[in-house]
Order: structure tokens, then sequence, then C-alpha cells
């Protein structure tokens, strides 16, 4: 009896193995990643804050200060150990001493104009999220034809292009500060992995680059005999694997007649 129960137990097990290895994997969705190249404050010193994940050589890729750099200004230790929420100082502006003039007599105040604080850069960049884990890691490479749209809170930027998988960021450059919604779509052929639609708030001064990820769906198809017809291997394998189930299990209770 022990050994009938085991013999059905490893039936089953073998159809669940090879069910696991014909379905492709699918990844869920998640918030993409959102990097910022900081401008000064007041004081003049430049500050950037440490993300999750974040490393000396992340920070190093992303805002070209360093390894040595970041250890002498932050005074680091010799593994340049950093940890997230921490604000590491990236360098310092001169701050500007105002000019001393003449003093003159005050002329009436006159209407002022509304006012406009400066522009920031958007970029947008699809990957090939192989592994679904939403980052960009080695060997994943950028997609071109995704369709982007970029639009602020307030009606009077709406902009769209194309990500052309050259492996730059398709950047919108110049634009006012404010809240915008940023849209991708996959080209054809591909799934999302992160969300496609990111409300980001732009800062004067700042380019922020936004990542999304997609993956090529499971669309292998093989030609047969008729030039009419094709069949997928997903479903000769899954109706073999049925087939054997059946096999077993019809195996299986006639050993439990004997």
């Amino acid at each position: 009896m022990v050994k009938k129960i085991g013999f059905a137990f490893s039936l089953v097990l073998f159809v669940v193995l090879l069910l696991r290895i014909a379905l492709p994997v699918s990844a869920s969705s998640a918030p993409q990643v959102l990097y910022s190249t900081p401008t000064a404050g007041p004081d003049g010193r430049i500050l950037y804050t440490v993300q999750q994940g974040d490393t000396c050589l992340s920070i190093y890729l992303k805002t070209q200060i360093t390894v040595d750099q970041l250890r002498a200004l932050n005074n680091l230790d010799a593994n340049c150990t950093v940890m997230q929420g921490q604000e590491l100082l990236l360098g310092v502006v001169a701050a500007t001493t105002p000019t001393v003039g003449i003093t003159t007599t005050p002329t009436p105040a006159l209407p002022k104009a509304t006012p406009y604080n400066g522009n920031g850069d958007i970029c947008v960049y699809l990957f090939n999220d192989i592994n679904g884990n939403t980052l960009v890691d080695s060997g994943e490479t950028a997609i071109a034809g995704g369709a982007v749209s970029l639009t602020n809170r307030s009606g009077d930027v709406s902009k769209t292009g194309t990500t052309d998988g050259s492996g730059n960021p398709l950047c919108f450059n110049s634009l006012p500060e404010g809240d915008y919604n940023i849209s991708m779509a996959p080209p054809e052929g591909y799934n999302s992995t992160t969300t496609m639609n990111y409300p980001l708030k732009l800062k004067a001064g700042d380019s922020d680059t936004v990542d999304f990820g997609a993956q090529a769906s499971a669309k292998i198809t093989e030609t047969s005999s008729d030039p009419g017809s094709q069949r997928s291997p997903l479903l000769a394998v899954l109706g073999a694997a049925l087939v054997l189930a059946g096999a077993g299990l019809g195996i299986y209770f006639r050993q439990l007649r004997r």
C-alpha cells in the first residue's frame, strides 16, 4: 500500500513540474525605478538621499561622483558602507555674493507678473525585463516602439514620443516644474511587468528618469504539415501531461483493486 501511494505522489509531482516548465513566467506589476539628479540647496550643498538597494557604485552610476569622492566627502569606511535614508554630500557650489550697489530712490511698485520657477527634464526608458523583477539587470536591453505620453496637471503640456531601442532614454527637456503623468504602451508582442502609468512631481533644475519594464509574450508557434494551420508547442506539452496523468491514475486504481 505504501508503494502505491508513493507511486501516485511521484506521478502528480512529475505532472506539476512539467506544467511549471511549460508555462511562461508571468511577472506581477510593481512600481518601477525613479532616480533624479539633485540640485544644490540654499547653502550650496548638493545632497543625495540613499535609496533602498543603493551602493556607492550604483550612486556613482546615477550621479557620476566616484566611490573615492563619496568616501572622502562623507567620511565613509573602506567598504563605502551606506544606509537607506542617509544623506550623502555630493559637492558644494560656491554661493554668489550680492554686489553692493548705489542706493536709489524707490519707484512706485509695478504690477507683478505670474511667478515662474524654472524648468526640468523628464526621461523615460523602456527595457526588456526578462526575469520580471522590474529592475534593469545585465543583459536586459532597451525596447524600441514603446509609445510614451506625457501630460501635466494644468493641461498646458502634452507631449508624445516613441522609444528607439538605442539604449538611451527618451527625454523631454525644458519642461516647467509641476505635477506630471507619464503613460507607456509597450509594442505589440510585449506584456508590461511594471505600472504603465506613473505620476511624477518635477522640480526646477532636476532631471528625472523613470524605468518601464516589459516582457516578450509567449507566442512561439510551430508550422504543421498543413500550410494553413499552426500548433502551439505549449498545448502539445499540456496534452502530453494530461495523457500521462490519466494513464498513471489508471494503473494506480488497477493496483488498488488487486
